[in-house]
């Protein structure tokens, strides 16, 4: 959530991310609502200590001062009883509000509407030009016999899927070439100088977190709605993460880290599950929008003057991955009525893909300042002692199954085999294509 200061001290700014995310909150009701907190606090600190102060005061009366006494102090606990009940009706009111408002919105946002007037900061890679019809992925693999979808449904249900073979082989070879780049320091200081950024060349560190998340962790992280889209277990208030940051980010949850540890970078490949609730019909050929799937994802906590500067890091190694398999990319600038609910500043990366004649979305990158951070209680302590939320960036390294379907129908050839991007053939033992 969005610091309560924050929303104090610049309502203008704060309305204008509302009205330009296209959120419903009452942001006058909400201030409104903080002051009545604020007053009914200190009505109900000072009768309680009032009642307090009399309480001390009764054994040391006479019978008819004291019965005096008591008189008075039960007409304070009625008034402590009524600002209580008031009291708890503001809170009530304040949480439901506060959820709602969004994170500040960077004024370098496009503003636009939705996701058809997302700015295109670059195209990359030249698209390859075929003398004969390109397949699609699912068509590729299926004469492959790579994936089996119609078991999956017949097991499980729809949108669910059987890799097979070297698809698998494909997935792990990914993987691993990822790892190797995150935790190599070499690799990311000669991104860092490519790029001319001012960060620290330090490594991500590999995770393998928990695949379940409680509903009061996830609603920390601005992510547990919609909840139909989750798959939720409510006898035990958990949810199946939807992506590895909803594990990651909770991750320093009600710590205080020192200003010299930081930044602090995190990466994770785990399976990641979305109900998809409310696309029926849409994209339910191949794999590229199904109900689990894996997913590489970073995660990175920095002081908040180091935060724009560590989302280009980011970004600059999601062009460097997608770079290194030799895909026709195109970099995008997500913008106002499109971008996420707790993101200041969001990117995407769209890899093209040949059958569809048109450039999906694969990567994302996001800057939430230090909105998650409050909820989660994560700080830093600077090196003069203060404290301060951290600020915290999430991305998308890898998801698999996306990404190798621009991989097949890109590199596909005349003959139906697929050929395998050179920077992946030593996870795979050196063979040339599928």
């Amino acid at each position: 959530m969005l610091d309560i200061k924050i929303i104090r001290n610049n309502p203008e700014d704060v309305q204008y991310s509302i009205d330009k995310k296209w959120i419903d909150v009452d942001l006058e009701r909400f201030l409104q609502v903080d002051k009545k907190l604020i007053e009914s606090k200190q009505e109900l600190d000072e009768l309680r200590a009032l009642r307090n102060k009399v309480s001390k005061e009764i054994p040391n009366l006479w019978n008819e001062e004291k019965q005096k006494a008591l008189t008075e102090m039960k007409g304070v606990s009625d008034k402590i009883k009524t600002w209580e009940a008031e009291f708890h009706e503001f809170e009530i009111e304040f949480k439901e509000l506060h959820s709602k408002i969004p994170n500040l919105l960077s004024r370098e946002v496009p503003d636009w509407k939705d996701d058809t007037e997302n700015w295109v900061i670059r195209e990359v890679g030249e698209i390859k030009k075929y003398d004969f019809e390109p397949k699609d992925h699912h068509e590729l693999w299926e004469n492959l016999d790579l994936i089996d979808k119609k078991k999956a449904a017949e097991v499980t249900g729809a949108r669910f899927y059987y890799l097979k073979w070297d698809l698998v082989l494909l997935e792990y070879a990914l993987i691993n070439f990822t790892f190797s780049v995150l935790t190599d320091e070499k690799i990311l200081s000669e991104i860092i100088k490519e790029n001319n950024l001012k960060v620290s060349s330090k490594p991500f560190v590999p995770v393998s977190p928990p695949l379940m998340v409680n509903y009061d962790t996830m609603e920390k992280m601005g992510r547990l709605h919609p909840m139909d889209d989750r798959y939720c277990h409510p006898e035990d208030k958990q949810v199946l993460i939807g992506s590895a940051e909803h594990s990651l980010g909770p991750i320093h949850m009600n710590e205080v880290l020192k200003e010299a540890d930081l930044p602090k970078r995190y990466f994770a490949s785990t399976p990641a599950f979305r109900r998809e609730a409310g696309t029926y019909g849409k994209d339910t050929r191949g794999i590229f929008r199904v109900h689990q799937f894996n997913k590489i994802e970073l995660e990175s906590f920095t002081v908040a003057e180091e935060g724009l500067e560590e989302q280009k890091l980011i970004v600059a190694i999601q062009e460097y991955l997608v770079q290194s398999l030799d895909l026709p990319y195109r970099l995008v600038d997500i913008c106002t009525g499109d971008i996420g609910k707790p993101d200041f500043r969001q990117f995407d990366i769209e890899t093209y893909f040949p059958w569809q004649w048109e450039y999906r979305e694969t990567h994302t990158s996001d800057y939430m300042t230090d909105f998650q951070a409050y909820s989660l209680n994560t700080k830093v302590e600077r090196g003069d002692g203060s404290k301060e939320f951290v600020h915290m960036n999430d991305a998308t390294a890898f998801a698999l199954g996306r990404i190798m379907a621009a991989i097949m129908e890109n590199n596909q050839t005349k003959e139906g085999r697929i050929v395998i991007p050179e920077v992946l053939r030593q996870y795979m033992w050196g063979r040339k294509e599928i």
